[in-house]
C-alpha cells in the first residue's frame, strides 16, 4: 500500500516582524516626526502562510526562525494558527520591518536583518562538536576512555541555552561519556561539579555568554584543575573542527539539581564562620537584583534559609530576554536599579550578580555602592586580618587611592597586573606557588578569586565573604562600610571600550595603536 501525505501548503517565504508607523510625511533627512503604530505584528512571508492556514489548509513552514523574542512571536502565531514548522531553529533571531505608511497609501520600508552585525556562529550543530572536541581533551588529559567520563552540563538564563544544551548533551553522549544535565545553573555551580562529590564530574561545560544581550550564547570549560587555558580552547576547536555533528540519545542522561547541592555548600560556609546557628543572618534585610539571570536562588536558597528578609528583591526569576536591565553589575542601570531597590525598601545591604554569577558588586544602607575599586578594598580588608602583608592581586585599571588604602591602611602589598580576570587569576596561582601569600585575585570588573575557594572567580563566594562580615560588624556595633572608610576614591572616572570592526586580528590592531602613540 502506498500512503500519501493529505494536500497541504509548504511557505518558504522569508519572515520577519512588521511595525507599521503611519505618518503625515516621511522626514526629510535630518527632521523628526510622529507616527502611530498599529504594531508589531508577524509578517512577511508569514502574510500568505497564516490565510491559507485560516482557510483550513494544512499548512507548514520551512522558513528560518532563530531563538530570539522575534521569532518568539512568530512561534506564538504558528500555534494559534495550527502551522507546522519543518526546518530546524537557529541560534539568534529574525529581522524586522519598519514601514512608514503615509496618507495616500505609499511605504517606505526599513528592513533590519536580525541583530545587525552579530552573525551567529554558536550554532546547535557547532555546539554539538565542540563538545566531541571536548570529549577528545578529556581522554587526553585524564588518560580515560569516553565511557569513562563523566561530564555536567548547565547554563544560564539565555533563550538558546536548551536548544544548544541538547546538542552538547547529545555531542557526548554519541562518544559514549556519560552527561549530567545540571539545568539552571551558575557557572562558579559547575565548576564544583567537578569538585562535589555528589557529581564527581571529570569535566563541566557552561552554557553562558555572562553580561553579554540575549543574543549572544558560549561556552565555559572546566576541569578540577579551574578553567579552559588558551591552548586547551585552541585544541577543542581543532578537534571539533575534524569532527562530524553526531547525536547520541538523552536517555540515559541524569538530571541532577547542581544550584541545591551548592547552595547547601555555601549555606554551611556562612554557619560555621558564625558560630553554627541554624539562622545567624536571622534580622537583617537584604535585596537581590538578579537581572533575571542564573542568579536569583542566592535569594530564596542561600539568603532565606540562613534567616534574611529578602523583600523587595528585584527580577530573581530567570528571562533570557533581560527585560528589565542587563546582569552586569558594571552597566549603570542596573546599579541604578539595585541601589533603589534599597533605598526604598530600607535594606540593610543590596547584592547584584552578572547573568551566570561569577562577579557581583554591593550596595550599602545609604545607597552608596560597593563595586570596582571599594570592592576590592572590602575584599581586602576582609581577608586582611587572616593573611597579613600578603599581595592582592588586580587589574592594571584601579586607583591610587586603592594602592594607598591596601598598602598605608592595610599593610598589604598591591600588585596591578594586565586586565583579564585569567590573567590575575593565574598570576595569583604563580606567586602562591613560589612561596608568596596572595589570598586575592580581583578585577575593577567584579571577577575575584580566593585562593581558599580553589582560585575559582565567584560572585556568590564574594557574597558570602561579605555577609560574614557583615554579621560581625553588626555584633560588634559596626557597619559593613566602616571597612572601607578610609577609603580616598576618584575625584571621576569613566571607562571606555571601543568596538574594533574590519579585522580578524585585533591584537596586532592594538600593537599598531599603541605605537602611534608612542
Amino acid at each position: 500500500m502506498t500512503l500519501f501525505r493529505p494536500a497541504c501548503f509548504i511557505s518558504t517565504g522569508s519572515i520577519l516582524i512588521d511595525i507599521p508607523l503611519h505618518v503625515s510625511s516621511v522626514p526629510t533627512p535630518g527632521g523628526a516626526i510622529t507616527g502611530a503604530s498599529s504594531g508589531p505584528v508577524v509578517g512577511g512571508g508569514y502574510t500568505v502562510v497564516s490565510a491559507a492556514a485560516r482557510q483550513g489548509v494544512p499548512t507548514a513552514l520551512a522558513a528560518t526562525l532563530g531563538t530570539g523574542p522575534n521569532s518568539a512571536r512568530v512561534r506564538e502565531s504558528m500555534r494559534l494558527d495550527r502551522v507546522e514548522l519543518l526546518v530546524e531553529e537557529l541560534v539568534g533571531d529574525i529581522g524586522t520591518c519598519t514601514t512608514l505608511i503615509e496618507p495616500s497609501g505609499r511605504r517606505t520600508f526599513i528592513t533590519t536583518a536580525g541583530v545587525e552585525g552579530e552573525p551567529v556562529t554558536l550554532t546547535p550543530e557547532a555546539a554539538n562538536r565542540i563538545a566531541a572536541g571536548f570529549v577528545r581533551l578529556l581522554t587526553e588529559k585524564t588518560g580515560k576512555q569516553p565511557a569513562e567520563l563523566r561530564i555536567a552540563v548547565g547554563h544560564d538564563s539565555r533563550i538558546s541555552a536548551l536548544a544548544i544544551k541538547d546538542s552538547v548533551l547529545t555531542g557526548l553522549t554519541h562518544t559514549g561519556a556519560h552527561g549530567i544535565d545540571c539545568v539552571l545553573a551558575s557557572t562558579p555551580a559547575m565548576f564544583m561539579a567537578t569538585i562535589f562529590e555528589d557529581t564527581a564530574a571529570d569535566g563541566s561545560i557552561m552554557i553562558t555568554a555572562s553580561h553579554l544581550p540575549y543574543n549572544r550564547n558560549g561556552l565555559k570549560f572546566f576541569t578540577s584543575a579551574g578553567g579552559a587555558e588558551k591552548s586547551d580552547i585552541q585544541k577543542i576547536l581543532t578537534y571539533a573542527a575534524e569532527a562530524e555533528e553526531a547525536h547520541g540519545t538523552l536517555d540515559n542522561v541524569l538530571k541532577f539539581d547542581l544550584i541545591g547541592r551548592y547552595c547547601e555548600h555555601l549555606c554551611k560556609k556562612i554557619r560555621d564562620a558564625l558560630g553554627g546557628a541554624e539562622r545567624p543572618l536571622a534580622g537583617m534585610h537584604i535585596v537581590v537584583d538578579a537581572g533575571n539571570g542564573a542568579g536569583g536562588f542566592f535569594a530564596g536558597r542561600i539568603l532565606t534559609p540562613l534567616g534574611v528578609d529578602t523583600s523587595g528583591s528585584r527580577y530573581l526569576n530567570p528571562d533570557g530576554h533581560f527585560p528589565n536591565h542587563i546582569p552586569n553589575p558594571e552597566n549603570a542601570d542596573a546599579m541604578r536599579a539595585i541601589k533603589d531597590a534599597v533605598v526604598k525598601n530600607h535594606a540593610d545591604l543590596g547584592l547584584i550578580f552578572d547573568t551566570d554569577v561569577d562577579r557581583m558588586s554591593a550596595v550599602l544602607a545609604d545607597g552608596t555602592d560597593v563595586s570596582r575599586n571599594a570592592l576590592i578594598a572590602m575584599m581586602a580588608a576582609i581577608l586582611a586580618p587572616d593573611y597579613p602583608g600578603s599581595t592582592i592581586i588586580t587589574d592594571s585599571v584601579t586607583s591610587d587611592g586603592l594602592t594607598d588604602f591596601l598598602e598605608n591602611d592595610l599593610h598589604l602589598k598591591h600588585l596591578r597586573y594586565m586586565r583579564g580576570y585569567k590573567n590575575v587569576i593565574n598570576e595569583c596561582i604563580r606567586r602562591n606557588a613560589a612561596g608568596e601569600v596572595s589570598p586575592l585575585a580581583i578585577e575593577t570588573s567584579g571577577h575575584g578569586a580566593l585562593s581558599e575557594n580553589y582560585y575559582l572567580d565567584d560572585g556568590a563566594y564574594l557574597a558570602v565573604k561579605l555577609l560574614i562580615a557583615a554579621a560581625k560588624a553588626h555584633a560588634e556595633g559596626k557597619t559593613l562600610g566602616d571597612l572601607i572608610k578610609d577609603l580616598r576614591h576618584p575625584a571621576e572616572e569613566r571607562e571606555i571600550r571601543i568596538k574594533i570592526t574590519g579585522t580578524d586580528d585585533v591584537k596586532a590592531y592594538g600593537r599598531d595603536v599603541l605605537a602611534a602613540f608612542e
